[in-house]
């Protein structure tokens, strides 16, 4: 049973490497398209979390009188991750209804659609880590040596989406609803989440359920890395690779079951 076990695993992880190529279309093709017709076109990237950040500073610095230290770099590391997270969970999730056709036409592993949605998020991301570079250089932030660890959440990150979009794609294909409702959860998600307060201001006794929702581990460990100097605590390392490792388990086993009968509903 272990040597089929292992045998079956290999053979997945030999076909998704034969497939690499297809995912790095795919990813070309969602930028592409997500770029068409736009005179800025990448630059978009940069600027949208630029202007993002600079109303929401304006609005929590003056208005609000937010007194965190360093507010743009803490309302951009938070945003940034965050808006990755939204995009790819929420193309994710329509990766297997949009690409039917194909779908119906050839053979290609499924769970290929999702994986490659989150990749081309993951991307667009990677361009915006560089308003991230130039608002630490505007407000003179200290480069901290434990800045070469600030991939490892956006990794964590990354894997947990995968997992997200595996489940959500396979839910969508059964019930279309999941795409309506998905918009209010990732509302809540983001006022559940510290993107522009800290949380401090929750009382003690509340404060567990922001701690249950991954997203605020990731965005936590990300901004002591970068902005504070430290590597946070255990339980927040601990909390990142957990979270990501037991969404992408989940995912593909909801994904693997409910793909056998896709083509009679997309």
């Amino acid at each position: 049973m272990e040597q089929q076990s292992t045998g079956r695993a290999n053979t997945r992880i030999g076909r998704f490497i034969q497939y690499r190529p297809l995912i790095h279309e795919l990813v070309t093709r969602d930028l592409k398209v997500k770029y068409r017709r736009s005179f800025l076109g990448y630059l978009w990237s940069l600027l949208n979390p630029l202007l993002m950040m600079a109303i929401q500073a304006f609005v929590f610095s003056h208005v609000f009188k937010s007194d965190i230290e360093n507010f743009p770099m803490y309302l951009i590391c938070g945003n940034t991750l965050f808006n990755f997270f939204n995009e790819a969970t929420t193309a994710g999730m329509d990766s297997i209804l949009s690409n039917g056709a194909l779908i119906k036409k050839v053979y290609i592993p499924k769970y290929i659609f999702p994986i490659s949605r989150v990749a081309s998020s993951f991307v667009t991301m990677l361009f915006s880590m560089g308003a991230i570079i130039i608002v630490m250089i505007a407000t003179r932030s200290p480069i901290h040596l434990t800045a070469i660890m600030c991939w490892f959440p956006l990794l964590c990150l990354f894997v947990f989406c995968c997992g997200v979009a595996l489940f959500l794609s396979a839910l969508a294909v059964y019930f279309r609803d999941v795409k309506h409702l998905y918009g209010v959860v990732t509302m809540g998600l983001m006022y559940g989440t510290p993107l522009f307060y800290p949380i401090s201001i929750i009382p003690e006794n509340m404060q567990w359920l922001i701690k249950i929702n991954p997203l605020y581990h990731y965005i936590n460990l990300f901004r002591h890395t970068l902005v504070y100097g430290d590597y946070a605590g255990f339980n927040t390392w601990f909390a990142c690779v957990a979270s990501a490792l037991v969404m992408l388990v989940l995912g593909w086993a909801v994904f693997h079951k409910a793909q056998r009968n896709f083509i009679l509903y997309i």
